[in-house]
């Protein structure tokens, strides 16, 4: 589901749901923004660890790993990819190393090997929904 911002010039700002990620308009939010310009940015809204029909995953690890592949489903529908991110965010429930130690894997399976964006964790003692125990938000270029 997409929609334009602005008018008459609706291309400069698209709000995209894209197919495979579960509908959050029920929470008041969309996936994704798309800003045209002489460099397009791509502002994914935190993803989560639910699958599209917004089953939650049931544990740390999974969560991380199901949100970072939200990530790159809305990144391939904004015609970008993670290599193209330059900028994340991550909300962690209860930190502490191990969990780090986790999304450092998770990360590096999702993004791959290389320099990894800019990227700020936040621990936070509780998230949007009950049982959520991480959430990653992003900012591409493409």
């Amino acid at each position: 589901m997409e929609r334009s911002l602005m008018q008459p010039s609706a291309s400069l700002i698209r709000l995209v749901n894209p197919p495979g990620l579960y509908d959050p308009a029920p929470n008041g939010y969309s996936h994704m923004a798309v800003v045209a310009g002489p460099s397009r940015l791509v502002l994914l809204a935190g993803q989560g660890g639910q699958n599209e029909h917004g089953v939650l995953a049931p544990d740390f690890r999974s969560q991380v790993r199901q949100a970072f592949e939200n990530v790159l489903i809305a990144l391939k529908a904004a015609d970008t990819s993670a290599r193209k991110v330059v900028r994340l965010m991550a909300l962690v429930v209860d930190h502490n190393e191990d969990k780090l130690a986790v999304f450092g894997e998770e990360l590096a399976r999702a993004f791959g090997t290389g320099m990894m964006p800019a990227c700020t964790l936040v621990p936070v003692p509780r998230l949007a929904l009950d049982g959520m125990l991480f959430e990653v938000e992003a900012t591409a270029v493409g």
